[in-house]
């Protein structure tokens, strides 16, 4: 059987070593447009920033041996053709055209099996000056030399990059914090991932990375990159916004390369190439898989397009599986992510609150402050975890999580993710059986919690607001129809009182029943505590009474201040 495998980055290496290993008397060929093959672009902003010193570092193995084609001749049994474009396929005779980028020379390639690995290719907008010296989409590890090599030589003092997506946000924190490059993202949307987080997540996000000197542009467009008299990139113009730039990095996203797949007849959606359980296309003599595919959401049931390495090597390995006789079947995926920004960790799993509202899904956000591990153990930090549940079933769809923790945050969404295929309830979560000690957890965990607090939620006993919707409510003030009530102790509370009032009151939690006279009863009322769990008690206890206009704020001041916003300083 000859094997023929078109893209060596990461499903194709993943797939030819299956068959190898399965099928030894296989003749497998990888070919690629590159002559670096099988490495992680993901590595590429870490690179970048120092934390990867050396660029083969990216093209590896574990054991420091570079993956190259005497690496996959030699010790894989797989022959690779470097620098060589696939240009066509005819599959009534199973063949491939070839193109050697060097030579010039085109040949034909026989296989039986055929794998279309051909990954994703980057989105470049239609701006004016995209093309000018200095802009580039990091997209391979040639890109990401040349930009550190520009680095090195002090080229580089300014740099915008649009796009506050991922990779965008990865750039920003390699730029900034190793090298000092005063750095600008602008992003259309009005907040950073959008889609991926929800809005009080992504004001979290954004302000770490203010903190940390990167600045933020949101809702504006690029109009125009504009280049000195050299064609060299001097300015972005955004919105009506210049911003003086040395260096431009596109990261407005990727998109399926489906070309050559749909130049071959092959089914193709603007998700990717259609691709069944096993990894089949439309023919059932090639295969597909890695960025280029369309995958099915195990939540929605539809077909999503996505961009990971990882789920590009579990492609490739049900590909080889599947090409050497065997069964392995591939569901789909629940679109997990994350990324480090500066001493930042977010995550998230599933469907966010807006995501899902596009989706058709009737939802609440439940979010929860909690410390992730116990709280008497030193290296303690507080997690900001959100649920995203459908009201009728009362189904988790999905989770986001914030911390500096980042072995804590990815733990517990990695959690749900594993959860979410089989439609889990917050009754699930809210009995989960988690390992507990003390140095990775605490007693009653944070998932736990999430479940809890959103079956009160759901049950109308803890009716929330998120932070927009407070800041919404704060300027309405003046109005006189909401008081805020504080219900954290007195020397927490007493700047606040001290420069808020009439609008801002204290009574604390421990003193509450005692003092319940000072309530307010012609007001709605704003319930803050630090985390929104004490207030949570005291908006039962005003229910009791009779007081049922009443506002619990989700996440409490832990989740305001994490957002940079104080009210005192605001004023």
């Amino acid at each position: 059987m000859r094997v023929v495998i078109v893209g060596a980055v990461a499903a194709g290496p993943k797939a030819a070593c299956r068959i190898k290993r399965l099928l030894p008397e296989a003749e497998v060929v990888m070919v690629d447009k590159d002559d670096i093959i099988s490495y992680g672009a993901c590595g590429i902003p870490y690179f970048i920033s120092g934390d990867v010193p050396i660029l083969e570092e990216l093209f590896s193995t574990n054991y420091h041996v570079v993956r190259d084609t005497d690496f996959f001749a030699n010790s894989k049994g797989v022959k690779v053709l470097p620098q060589t474009e696939a240009i066509g396929i005819d599959r009534k005779k199973k063949e491939v055209f070839i193109k050697n980028l060097v030579t010039g020379k085109e040949e034909v390639l026989s296989y039986d099996k055929l794998v279309l690995a051909t990954g994703s290719i980057p989105f470049i907008p239609p701006i004016p000056g995209i093309n000018a010296q200095g802009v580039f989409s990091i997209v391979n590890l040639h890109d990401a030399q040349t930009v550190l090599d520009l680095i090195k030589r002090g080229e580089v003092e300014r740099a915008v990059i649009i796009g506050g997506g991922a990779i965008g946000i990865e750039m920003a924190e390699a730029l900034t914090d190793m090298w000092g490059v005063d750095v600008t993202i602008v992003e259309m949307m009005p907040h950073l991932l959008p889609g991926i987080i929800d809005t009080d997540i992504s004001l979290m996000l954004k302000t770490h990375l203010e903190m940390h000197g990167v600045r933020l542009v949101c809702n504006a467009q690029v109009k125009e990159i504009k280049t000195d008299e050299t064609g060299r990139v001097k300015e972005v113009i955004a919105s009506s916004e210049a911003l003086p730039a040395d260096l431009v990095i596109v990261a407005t996203g990727v998109r399926p390369n489906t070309k050559l797949a749909q130049e071959a007849g092959l089914l193709v959606s603007p998700q990717g190439i259609v691709v069944n359980q096993r990894m089949q296309t439309s023919d059932p003599d090639i295969y597909a898989g890695g960025d280029c595919v369309e995958n099915r959401c195990l939540i929605t049931g539809k077909g999503i397009f996505i961009s990971s390495g990882s789920i590009a090597n579990r492609h490739g390995r049900v590909i080889g599986t599947n090409i050497a006789g065997g069964l392995e079947l591939f569901e789909g995926v629940v679109r997990s992510f994350v990324i480090k920004a500066f001493d930042l960790c977010i995550a998230k799993t599933g469907l966010c609150e807006e995501a899902a509202q596009k989706e058709g899904f009737e939802v609440i956000p439940v979010m929860i402050v909690q410390l992730d591990r116990a709280h008497f153990y030193p290296t303690k930090q507080l997690m900001y975890f959100q649920l995203t549940v459908e009201k009728n079933t009362q189904r988790v769809l999905g989770a986001q999580a914030v911390g500096i923790n980042g072995d804590a945050v990815v733990g517990k969404i990695n959690t749900v993710a594993s959860m979410l295929k089989f439609k889990p309830t917050v009754d699930d979560l809210s009995i989960l059986e988690i390992a507990y000690a003390p140095p990775f957890g605490t007693a009653v965990d944070i998932l736990n919690t999430a479940g809890n607090v959103a079956k009160n939620t759901l049950a109308g006993k803890n009716r929330t607001i998120s932070i927009s919707e407070f800041l919404s409510l704060w300027q309405q003030r003046t109005s006189g129809e909401y008081i805020f009530l504080d219900v954290r102790e007195t020397a927490d509370a007493k700047p606040y009182v001290e420069k808020l009032a009439p609008y801002w009151i204290n009574i604390p939690q421990r003193e509450f029943r005692k003092r319940l006279a000072e309530v307010p009863t012609d007001k709605k009322i704003v319930i803050i505590c630090n985390t929104g769990m004490r207030s949570y008690e005291i908006q039962l206890l005003l229910d009791k009474i009779g007081i049922s206009q009443t506002f619990n704020l989700r996440g409490g001041m832990a989740a305001l201040k994490m957002t940079g916003i104080d009210l005192v300083d605001s004023r």
